[in-house]
């Protein structure tokens, strides 16, 4: 039973009460009688007309809160023309017209930051109270390989993969850059955000493949037009004077005159090899835009094999053909032979002696693949993540343009391509068309 209705029950007894000893006393004197039950009447209708002003507040205070509570911030409440009640009414709608105006503001900026997630180029991990997955962007999908609905509720390690241990590795505020697949990079950073005054963790992981790549390019560009430049000039000069002094061998003692010739033959061919090496460096710089056409991939393929025969045969490797389906591609022949060149040099050198070499033709995901495997030495993972770095090199005497030259030959063809080494010790070059 309400208070409200407790303290009504108790007027109305108490006046009944009243009513029934005033009947009983003034009985014999009616008109005395009639007046004071009017006026007890009177004070009984007045006293409930108060209850009902005293309880508006409470009323409008427990209604209040119930829409509170059932989160309606719609319902507003009229004016009763009651100064205190007005009051309390007027404050009630202003309260709610604010928080409507909050819930609108937080549902228009939970819409507006659930759009930018949607369309962020960067992979963007969210974890719960726990660390667990709780939100995965279409761009995290894609770079985990991975569907939100699989993941979510679970921690990040539980993927199984190493990319993603090393992801749980990384500390909040910590910034890393990570080598995927060996030609592509990903900058990762762990940071935080207070969600009801708790912190929750967020990854967010930017593809740096392409900006990198863009930033090596320019530098070596540079180094090599500097070096070119500064070398091919002492060189010309050097050669000149070379060639100056065998005119006068003739006026060297007959004794020492094939010393003489014989040192300044072998500093003119040195001078010659790094005039060579200052070209080979300059067609990585200076590669031009492919000129494409029709072309039969495996016609290609089959005459820079021939090329390699004789060495192959010298170390014992054996080439191993699988087609299981021919096709034809757009692209530059002379440029992807190169490409090619490169790629098989590589597979014999990883050899040494004896092994094989195999070059697959398919087609996956409804595009064309060709894959170039060797069971050479295979690839150490602090070595796989600097192959594309310019002028890197495991070779004694390499100058470490050969992937340079691959890469910017692919990617000026817009293939994509990707360089793994097995457990197995294989090592695969796959290229997609």
């Amino acid at each position: 039973m309400s208070l409200k209705t407790k303290f009504t029950l108790y007027l109305i007894f108490i006046h009944t009460a009243f009513v029934a000893a005033t009947a009983k006393i003034f009985l014999q004197q009616k008109m005395v009688l009639i007046l004071i039950e009017l006026f007890f009447l009177s004070s009984l209708f007045y006293g409930l007309k108060l209850v009902g002003k005293f309880f508006l507040t409470i009323d409008l205070i427990k209604m209040g809160t119930q829409l509170i509570d059932e989160k309606d911030f719609t319902t507003k409440f009229m004016e009763s023309g009651e100064a205190e009640a007005d009051n309390l009414i007027k404050v009630y709608n202003q309260m709610i017209d604010n928080l409507r105006s909050e819930r609108l503001k937080l549902q228009e900026q939970n819409y507006f930051l659930d759009k930018i997630l949607n369309a962020s180029p960067s992979a963007i991990i969210t974890f719960d109270f726990n660390n667990k997955i709780s939100i995965l962007n279409p761009s995290a999908e894609k770079l985990l390989g991975v569907k939100s609905l699989d993941v979510v509720g679970k921690h990040i390690i539980d993927l199984g993969t190493a990319f993603a241990l090393l992801l749980d590795q990384i500390k909040i505020g910590e910034s890393k850059v990570v080598n995927l697949g060996n030609t592509r990079r990903v900058k990762c950073q762990k940071l935080f955000f207070l969600d009801k005054g708790f912190a929750r963790n967020f990854l967010i992981i930017d593809e740096l493949t392409e900006e990198l790549r863009t930033s090596e390019k320019v530098a070596y560009e540079k180094l090599i037009r500097m070096m070119s430049h500064e070398v091919n000039n002492s060189v010309g000069s050097v050669n000149s004077l070379l060639n100056s002094c065998l005119y006068y061998s003739s006026q060297i003692r007959e004794g020492d005159r094939e010393d003489f010739e014989s040192a300044i033959g072998v500093v003119i061919s040195r001078t010659a090899q790094l005039s060579q090496f200052m070209k080979s460096l300059a067609e990585v710089v200076k590669v031009p835009a492919p000129k494409r056409s029709v072309c039969e991939l495996l016609p290609i393929l089959k005459n820079v094999v021939n090329l390699m025969q004789a060495e192959s045969q010298k170390r014992n490797i054996e080439w191993i053909w699988v087609v299981e389906q021919d096709f034809q591609v757009m692209l530059d022949k002379i440029q992807m032979e190169q490409v090619f060149v490169n790629l098989f040099k590589n597979s014999i050198e990883a050899i040494e002696e004896k092994g094989k070499i195999t070059v697959k033709l398919d087609c996956q995901e409804k595009r064309n693949r060709l894959t170039i495997e060797d069971t050479g030495k295979g690839i150490e993972p602090e070595i796989a993540s600097n192959l594309f770095t310019p002028f890197f090199s495991t070779k004694k005497d390499g100058q470490g343009i050969g992937l340079t030259l691959v890469q910017e030959i692919l990617n000026q063809h817009d293939f994509e391509y990707s360089l793994e080494s097995l457990p197995s010790k294989v090592t695969r070059f796959i290229i997609l068309f």
